[in-house]
């Protein structure tokens, strides 16, 4: 059994479902202790967030990556235990085998080689490992950024090893991401019976049309290297539960996935204006999930596409920002280059998660030839 596979299985046997880390950050950390890597916790509440680095100067390569997963679902929707990691035909199963416990593993392998073969290389490597990405990502690398930040630690380069690939490893290259802006609203009414609507006010009805205008708004046509912003309504919820009752209010969750041709602030403007034009008595709480970012053409591209090809069998990657946000979102904003690479993405979240064995274990190569191209050429 290769090294990388080993070290993934006693990750997913770890049920580090978010917050929690179960122990791998421990497990890891005292692997890259032994492999000459200064390691520390940067811990955060309930977060356990592992900083390790070797060497000195820059530049700073960084590898960032999650030790949480989602939670597993109902368990007889899977065909083993989810924290029971099995090999079937070719692939290994388990929470986290592609997101991300697979590329963790990895990192830390090819971070393993590359200071075996290249004790004094030039700048430093380094490896972030939160369990806070898959929740509210409050006390992860979002504190540990800010910290990054107050103590001059710079970062020139960050490889993410978020599930980006399609269909091959190594088949799609993220280069940024969509900001994320979240609302939550209460429409506020009166209730009353259905039979009476002049002595009530229904707070559906009242949220309707905007909502319509909201949600048929073509916000902009998309910007250089991003898709067009979308406004998603995710959950919706009012009433008793009896059918002769007017509610008395209705909550209502909703996402804007937003590319840098707008600012948070100037969605907010443009909610609020359309609910006040349409007279709806509302309250509306905001969250900032991250700003939108793009790695422009450089070095960190350029090295991954090399690496991309050198070990993937000469594979040229597509590169764009599209799909969800990651925890590079708060790296970006530190001034360094940032890319998303890691397996096949198809059953992330899923009953059934997976992992094809041979690209687990193709993963440290590409890693370590990444690290070889950025710091020794």
């Amino acid at each position: 059994m290769s090294d990388v596979l080993r070290l993934t299985k006693e990750l997913i046997a770890r049920p580090s479902v978010t917050p929690e880390d179960a122990g791998c950050q421990a497990l890891l950390s005292a692997r890259l202790q032994a492999a000459g890597f200064r390691c520390r916790q940067l811990d955060f509440g309930a977060v356990k967030n592992l900083w390790a680095s070797h060497g000195e100067g820059g530049p700073v390569l960084l590898f960032l990556g999650h030790t949480d997963v989602v939670p597993p679902g109902p368990r007889e929707a899977w065909d083993s235990d989810p924290f029971e990691p099995v090999e079937r035909d070719g692939w290994l199963y388990g929470r986290g085998a592609a997101d991300m416990k697979g590329s963790v593993a990895a990192m830390l392998v090819a971070l393993e080689r590359f200071v075996a073969a290249h004790p004094g290389h030039p700048g430093t490597v380094a490896l972030l490992l939160t369990s806070d990405e898959e929740g509210d990502a409050i006390d992860g690398v979002r504190r540990v950024a800010q910290h990054l930040r107050e103590t001059g630690q710079p970062v020139h380069y960050c490889v993410t090893g978020e599930p980006s690939s399609k269909e091959h490893l190594g088949d799609l290259l993220r280069v940024g991401r969509r900001g994320t802006l979240s609302g939550t609203l209460l429409a506020k009414g009166i209730q009353g019976h259905v039979a009476y609507p002049d002595k009530a006010r229904n707070p559906i009805h009242d949220l309707m049309p905007a909502l319509a205008e909201l949600c048929a708004r073509r916000w902009d046509p998309g910007y250089p290297e991003f898709p067009p912003t979308s406004f998603q309504i995710s959950n919706i919820h009012a009433g008793t539960g009896a059918n002769n009752v007017i509610p008395g209010h209705c909550e209502l969750l909703f996402n804007f996935r937003y590319n840098p041709g707008w600012q948070a602030e100037a969605l907010q403007r443009e909610v609020e204006e359309t609910l006040r034009r349409h007279g709806v008595d509302f309250e509306l709480r905001w969250h900032r999930g991250g700003e939108p970012f793009l790695t422009p053409e450089g070095r960190l591209r350029a090295a991954a596409r090399a690496a991309i090809a050198a070990t993937c069998g000469g594979i040229v990657p597509e590169e764009n920002t599209g799909g969800g946000t990651s925890d590079a979102r708060f790296i970006a904003p530190l001034g360094a280059e940032v890319v998303e690479l890691g397996p096949v993405n198809a059953s992330i979240h899923k009953a059934n998660e997976r992992i094809a064995v041979a690209e687990l274990e193709h993963l440290p190569m590409l890693y370590r030839e990444l690290a070889e191209r950025l710091l020794l050429a």
